[in-house]
This record gives structure tokens, sequence and C-alpha cells, in this order.
């Protein structure tokens, strides 16, 4: 039976990989801010799946928390078979007029952890000659993106950190996998408070569960770049071509508010 730690795993994508792990029969340690919600998806899952799930209240951006979440999983005696760093968010606006405080927890969740993470448990999984990581980037990865700026930014860094990270290991019997979704039905519009971009008011999202079913059946194939749907996948391939003055122009038109 494998174990499966997973950041933000309290909505979203990551709520719905926890659900995707516990149907295929592994453990569970979840990772989030909010312990209240975790806990009653740890009640959840244990009832519905029988599996055993371990939950721990962590607000990620926070200096060396990935550190903490590490210790206590090892005193718990916990191998973690598969890692997904799943937890970030975004922030709609202009750069000038965001908030600096709320743009460094962005680095440090989106980045930092992330980064953290991948370090602390590519180590164990090495040494066992066996494990697979999944780092959750976005479409956002493949360019540059003005009136979210940073996000973007934190992206691309996640997907290029996580391609070399996977050449190095993969001769090691580790993989790892990024995985690009497009926008999606979730709670991350809102809190980037970007419901009246032009990129998601009044679109059909795909959800979190169809992105997260997407995301495990990769994962668990050694997929390197996973971007789920044919249409973001089109839009990844085509900024190769494009001249990237134009790519941002092009993106800035979509992002804008509809």
């Amino acid at each position: 039976m494998a174990t499966a730690l997973i950041t933000g795993a309290s909505n979203g994508i990551g709520l719905e990989l926890a659900k995707v792990h516990a149907s295929k029969g592994d453990d569970l340690v979840l990772v989030a801010r909010n312990k209240s919600k975790l806990d009653e998806l740890k009640k959840e899952l244990e009832a519905q799946h029988k599996t055993n799930v371990y939950s721990i209240g962590k607000d990620l951006s926070e200096p060396n928390a990935a550190q903490d979440v590490y210790d206590e999983i090892k005193k718990q005696n916990i191998q973690v078979d598969y890692l997904i760093n799943n937890a970030g968010f975004g922030d709609f606006g202009m750069f000038v007029e965001t908030d600096w405080n709320k743009e460094l927890q962005m680095i440090n969740l989106n980045i930092t952890a992330l980064t953290q993470f991948t370090k602390l448990f590519l180590k164990d999984m090495v040494k066992r000659g066996s494990g697979k990581i999944m780092n959750v980037a976005s479409t956002a990865a493949f360019q540059s993106g003005p009136t979210m700026a940073v996000y973007f930014a934190t992206k691309a860094y996640v997907l290029s950190f996580s391609e070399a990270i996977d050449n190095e290991v993969r001769d090691k019997g580790v993989t790892v996998t990024t995985l690009c979704p497009g926008a999606t039905e979730s709670g991350f519009q809102a809190a980037a408070a970007m419901e009246e971009s032009g990129l998601v008011k009044n679109k059909k999202l795909p959800t979190s569960k169809e992105v997260a079913e997407y995301g495990y059946a990769a994962m668990i194939k050694g997929k390197t770049v996973a971007i789920h749907g044919l249409k973001n996948w089109l839009l990844a391939a085509s900024v190769r071509f494009t001249p990237r003055a134009l790519v941002v122009k092009i993106t800035r038109k979509i992002q804008d508010k509809a």
C-alpha cells in the first residue's frame, strides 16, 4: 500500500486528488492551512475507503514550513511514496497596484515550499530507488502574464525546475511529473480576485475532479509534462512558434476584465 502526501488538500484540485488516491487504496497525508476542513475530509475518506489519513494544519507560505511537515512525518514513521505539491494561489491586478506581502506569500508557497518539499522527499525516494512526485504548475507556465505577472512567473519556475529534476532522477527509479491545467472550476479564481477576467467569466471550465483524475493517471505513467485538455495543449505548443512580444499582448487581452 502506497502513501501520498498532498498539499493544498482542503479544496479544489488538491481535495479531488485526495479522493482519487483514497479510491485507489492509498493512505494519505493531507496538508493545508484549514485543519478543520482536512479533518472533515479525513473522516469522509476513512469511512468510504477504509484508508488511513493523517492531516497536518500548516501555512506553507511560512519560512521552513516544509521542513516542519517533513519532520512531523518522520516522527510518525510514515513513508511517502507519492509527493504532490499542489498548494498555490494567484493574485489578479497590475503589478504596480498589487500587494507585496501577498506576492511574497505567493512566492514562498508556489516556489519555496514546493522546492523544499521536493528536496526533502526526493532524497528518500532516490535512496529507496522508487517514488513519484507531481508538481502542479499551470498553462500559465508557458508564457508571461500581464495582470498576473508574479503568478505566471512562479508557474514558469515550477515547470522549468520540475523538468530538470525529472531528468536528473529518472534513471534512479523516481519520476517527476508537472501537471499543467488551464483555468479550472475551483476556488482559485475567487482567491485570486479574478472572477471578472475574460479568461474565466462566463466560461465553462473543466472541473477539479477531471483535472485530478488526469493528473493522477499522468503521474502513475511517469509523464514528464501533463497538459490537461487538447485546447490547452495546442495553446501551450503554439507559444513556441509565436514571437514573445505578441504572446504577451495576446495574454493581456485574454486576461483583462471582460
